[in-house]
């Protein structure tokens, strides 16, 4: 704890807030909320922590932090805050999950629609539902029941759905406005739980139709009951109230938690959702946190009443929702809660040993590397490596891993500009420049180690950019290869020396990872930039005749060979102006006089 961090913990207020931590490089990398600030931030850096928590507090050199007036506004704010900052720490609101909805449109010919985003836009949506597979179920058989519009088409021009009795909206008469309403009606009187009605009109009509001798319709109609029976009474029956309810529960250990949400509609269980992630904070207060992103960041539509386990502080999430938070105490509902901490429970438990692994295989193999280096824990590592072939495209490409995994949004492919020929070292030089000169100039992020895919020429290359021209100090690696173009040494230091890893360690793995992630990078893109010069035409090379005009000449004429015979009007038709179209022909023409001409060959 640097002398800053204690002054500042000294003056904090005993009131709630929001507090920002900040890395070395002033990057946020974690907000929180607190009932009382001098308590919450005060306990990261003088309480005992888990190993999890202990990473966060290491990479900690200073802190913010904003007065409240109530606890409510500081889940709020909290809420705004990393919305706004995307800290990485704070990983539980990038796990939240968007659920499949049926949506029936406000149009004037509505349509049947499964969407993931609730918009305030007049539309009724139905669910969630379990997965997506359920919605296209749902949808299916809606879709046979409810003509409902399938197409664009204008009256009159009919659709494949016509056909099959699925869309009246492009007949010649379609539904009235009053006829789209009572269908619209029925929907949703089908989907808040009158299937069975319907179910049961649907058999009186198989026996009509039975008894009237037409069995090829009282068969469509026997499908049809058992397809609603396999869709909508596959599922259990938790209440009798038919009321509307989200029921969470949780489970904490290890400085991990796992909240369970039951998704209640009509009565029915129609969905359970499992979010596992690491938590630095209080964990009633986490707990909270989860709850208010859950509605208000992601737009899960709040159902009627959402109960939630004691203790919790239901009137804070009443006030936050607007929609009734209950605790309950007794009978089928805190049976229900007590369920979802105890799948919680379990499934904390039954995730421990991969979480477990995955953190070897990334975290404490960064640390580990770090160590065997003797630097600072590497967190985000930047590598670089160079493709061509005999010098022709040559390009490089840079991956970067945050935490031991790839951070893809942050990959960047480089075309080379300024070196002529397979100069390895001089293009090493290049990207490196342009590299961190944008960092420097807009201020990005700078890594904590960087590796070259190369030996002493390349990091001596890289080297020499990053201290004498930028004035950047940043460890930076080699890797050396073995004939398979494996990796065999990793270099370090000026003058570089090999640093011995074991290569059956996390660490080893985790450098394997990034060298053969930037090759694949690097190797793509040039295989991409050697397929668009492979299909290059000999328009290019004509002067006026960009991608718009090529594509157009092609269109038209089919192939270069229709060009060549064209007359000067037909190609000034397709709006090309005569200057241009004469240079056309011409070259087109003294290329083919020079191809048939008498040219010396070699032996």
């Amino acid at each position: 704890m640097n002398d800053r961090i204690s002054e500042k913990l000294a003056v904090l207020p005993a009131q709630p807030g929001c507090y920002l931590m900040k890395d070395k490089h002033n990057t946020i990398i974690y907000v929180g909320k607190s009932k009382l600030l001098k308590n919450r931030v005060r306990s990261y850096f003088t309480g005992a922590n888990d190993q999890k928590t202990q990473r966060l507090v290491q990479e900690i050199v200073d802190f913010e932090y904003i007065v409240t007036s109530s606890e409510i506004e500081a889940l709020i704010l909290e809420m705004n805050l990393i919305k706004k900052y995307d800290p990485k720490y704070n990983v539980l609101l990038k796990d939240d999950k968007s659920y499949p909805y049926l949506k029936i449109t406000n149009e004037r010919h509505p349509r049947l629609l499964i969407t993931r985003k609730v918009k305030k836009d007049k539309g009724k949506y139905f669910g969630p539902y379990p997965n997506v597979i359920a919605a296209r179920e749902t949808k299916k058989l809606l879709d046979r029941l409810y003509p409902l519009r399938k197409c664009n088409n204008p009256p009159g021009r009919v659709c494949l759905y016509y056909h099959m009795d699925q869309c009246y909206a492009c007949s010649e008469n379609p539904p009235t406005e009053q006829e789209y309403k009572e269908i619209v009606q029925s929907i949703t009187s089908f989907l808040n739980g009158g299937h069975k009605q319907i179910k049961q009109s649907l058999k009186q009509k198989m026996l009509d139709a039975s008894e009237e001798m037409n069995f090829e319709r009282a068969k469509e109609l026997r499908d049809q009951i058992q397809h609603i029976e396999s869709v909508m009474e596959k599922q259990k029956m938790t209440l009798n109230d038919q009321v509307n309810r989200d029921v969470f529960g949780y489970a904490y250990d290890k400085g991990w938690m796992c909240v369970q949400v039951f998704f209640i509609r009509q009565g029915k269980l129609i969905e359970r959702d499992i979010s596992i992630f690491p938590f630095y904070d209080d964990a009633e207060e986490t707990f909270l946190s989860y709850i208010g992103r859950f509605y208000l960041q992601h737009n899960h539509p709040k159902p009627k009443q959402i109960l939630v386990p004691a203790p919790t502080d239901n009137e804070l999430l009443k006030e936050l929702l607007e929609v009734d938070v209950h605790i309950p105490y007794r009978g089928r509902k805190k049976e229900l809660v007590h369920l979802a901490a105890k799948n919680a429970q379990i499934a904390l438990e039954e995730k421990f040993r991969l979480i477990e692994r995955d953190e070897e295989r990334t975290i404490k193999a960064v640390e580990n590397l770090g160590e065997k280096m003797h630097i600072a824990t590497p967190h985000r590592i930047e590598a670089f490596d160079n493709s061509n072939i005999q010098g022709t495209d040559p390009v490089s490409a840079m991956v970067v891993f945050i935490d031991g995994k790839p951070s893809k949004k942050d990959y960047r492919k480089y075309k080379i500009k300024d070196v002529k020929g397979p100069d390895d070292y001089d293009t090493m030089r290049e990207v490196v420049r342009r590299r961190y000169t944008r960092v420097l100039k807009e201020d990005l992020p700078l890594p904590d180690l960087i590796i070259v895919d190369g030996g002493k020429g390349q990091m001596s290359a890289a080297l020499d950019v990053l201290e004498n021209e930028l004035g950047l100090d940043i460890p930076l690696c080699g890797l050396a290869k073995d004939d398979k173009h494996r990796t065999s040494e990793l270099l370090y230091g000026n003058p570089p020396e090999i640093i011995h890893i074991e290569r059956q360690s996390q660490e080893f793995y985790l450098i394997q990872r990034i060298q053969d992630e930037v090759h694949r990078f690097a190797i793509s893109f040039h295989r991409q930039l050697r397929g668009k010069s492979a299909f290059r035409s000999e328009l290019d090379n004509i002067p006026g005749v960009g991608e718009k005009r090529r594509r157009l000449l092609l269109t038209h004429f089919k192939s270069i060979a229709e060009i060549k015979g064209a007359k000067l009007d037909e190609i000034k038709k397709l709006g090309i102006p005569e200057p241009t179209a004469k240079t056309i022909l011409e070259h087109l023409h003294n290329k083919n006089s020079q191809e048939n001409g008498n040219n010396p060959t070699s032996e």
